[in-house]
């Protein structure tokens, strides 16, 4: 880990996502899901044509936390539990902060509040950064669901029970 990250985790503050964060958590998952479009060659994925109005009722009937440095949101996780699963959404961290560690920060945060036995997410099979980070928390690979143009949306648990 570097001087850099180290400094940036002692900044960090996680806490609950509230509804007053949705203009933010809004802002922030667009200029993060920037890459992923770039990555998938679309501009018509769901976090970035999601509106604020769409956004602000997932809040309302989902669970989240918000990562913060000096008072800057810089990092958002949405989740909900189903089925003793913990259903992980959106991860979204501003571009200037990826790899800076904030990611597991979140997941950790979501994965500690939950009781489910297990935990799960996906994301697609071109997002190298993001499968990396998955597989480093400990998430491993449980299913490929064609997208139909040659993509695979990978489906990855952890158990999150001893």
């Amino acid at each position: 880990m570097t001087e850099q990250q180290d400094r940036a985790r002692e900044d960090v503050v996680i806490e609950a996502i509230s509804d007053q964060d949705a203009g933010e958590v809004l802002t922030v998952q667009r200029a993060a899901f920037v890459s992923e479009a770039a990555i998938y060659g679309s501009v018509d994925m769901p976090p970035l044509t999601q509106t604020l109005p769409e956004l602000e009722a997932e809040l309302r009937s989902e669970s989240g936390f918000v990562a913060r440095i000096d008072g800057r949101l810089v990092g958002a996780i949405r989740f909900v539990e189903r089925d003793d699963l913990l259903l992980i959404g959106r991860i979204a961290i501003a571009p200037d902060m990826q790899g800076e560690g904030i990611g597991r920060m979140l997941l950790q945060a979501a994965e500690d509040a939950s009781s489910a036995p297990v935990a799960e997410l996906f994301t697609g099979s071109l997002s190298e950064a993001n499968l990396r980070l998955y597989r480093a928390c400990g998430y491993e690979e449980h299913e490929r669901v064609p997208d139909g143009d040659g993509t695979e949306q990978v489906f990855l648990r952890k158990r999150l029970e001893a």
